[in-house]
């Protein structure tokens, strides 16, 4: 599916769905711009748009391949962006954030947008846009933008469920089996570097340690790109406390498990050392010869005691050295 959002300066009014035969004179004024967004397309419309544009084969085959990083390719008169978006689904089987490729072509005064599935980011700019023209009367970069901060907005609330998962983890590795918290982690460290690896690209392509751009960004419209790396930095630093956590967290499940283990064990060490002496006794006093002193009637209480009293002196010893 094709729509297109075309702004017109000289009447500082939108328009939807225009023809793109025409598409030299709607971009004959640079202070135009032209916005075709399309998702869920056909190999045939996106040749079409491929054509109309002049993009080059390489750029059209990424739109074609899911592309698992963020990239930004410069040709002769335009650029080509690779973004992600993010679904995250807490109940899936396998991935529980999933990936969503944004596909961006960035001209002088155009943009193309290309992406397999609607996305709630682009919808949302779209409506601002068709509402408020003011979005359109800033260049192809402040659109841009707006693109990508809607894509980063929806990384916050999946980070912040990130967090309050490993809370919950922190609260449950004293109560669920081993097997039970040992798939949480998985979850939450294939969660934490699939974000990871999303994010972190996007950020090297919006800006570098010199805060230059890679590509062309108007003087007015830099400030909200830093604030977008600052988003982004802010969600690196987040994953980065979050992966510490989360090993942090089953390093101290394992200790708890293992202190656990070690006090069943120093119970049935007691056990069987107090078993031993009183095995002992019970097998020698049970041998088919005469024992002296067998005869007498209180011969079983007599035995009785002695191995109570050897119990007690046993306890009070092991307490003593404080091995319990």
């Amino acid at each position: 599916m094709i729509k297109t959002y075309f702004f017109k300066h000289s009447e500082d009014t939108m328009y939807h769905d225009v023809d793109l035969s025409s598409l030299d004179l709607l971009l004959a004024d640079q202070k135009n711009l032209l916005w075709i967004d399309l998702y869920d397309c056909s190999v045939q419309e996106l040749t079409y748009i491929g054509k109309v544009f002049d993009f080059h084969p390489l750029a059209l085959e990424d739109c074609l391949q899911e592309s698992p990083r963020a990239k930004v390719d410069h040709y002769e008169d335009y650029s080509f962006f690779v973004f992600h978006a993010m679904k995250y689904n807490e109940e899936a089987e396998d991935d529980e954030i999933t990936s969503i490729e944004l596909d961006v072509f960035l001209g002088p005064n155009y943009v193309v947008t290309i992406h397999p599935t609607a996305l709630y980011a682009v919808g949302e700019v779209a409506r601002v846009c068709l509402k408020k023209p003011e979005m359109m009367n800033r260049g192809p970069d402040y659109l841009l933008y707006n693109l990508v901060d809607k894509l980063v907005d929806d990384y916050f609330p999946i980070v912040e469920r990130l967090g309050e998962r490993i809370d919950e983890l922190e609260d449950e590795m004293y109560v669920h089996p081993a097997q039970e918290i040992t798939e949480e982690v998985m979850a939450l460290k294939r969660s934490i570097i699939l974000l990871r690896k999303v994010v972190i690209p996007q950020r090297r392509i919006l800006a570098n340690v010199n805060n230059r751009y890679s590509f062309s960004v108007s003087d007015e419209n830099r400030p909200y790109y830093y604030d977008l790396v600052e988003h982004l930095d802010r969600i690196i630093d987040a994953s980065d406390a979050y992966r510490d956590l989360v090993n942090g967290s089953i390093n101290t499940y394992y200790s708890v498990v293992s202190s656990r283990t070690n006090e069943i064990l120093m119970v049935l060490t007691v056990i069987s050392t107090i078993m031993m002496p009183l095995t002992f006794i019970t097998g020698l006093y049970g041998m088919n010869v005469h024992i002296p002193g067998q005869d007498n009637p209180s011969y079983f209480w007599y035995l009785a005691l002695g191995c109570l009293t050897l119990i007690v002196t046993m306890l009070a010893t092991f307490r003593r050295k404080k091995w319990i």
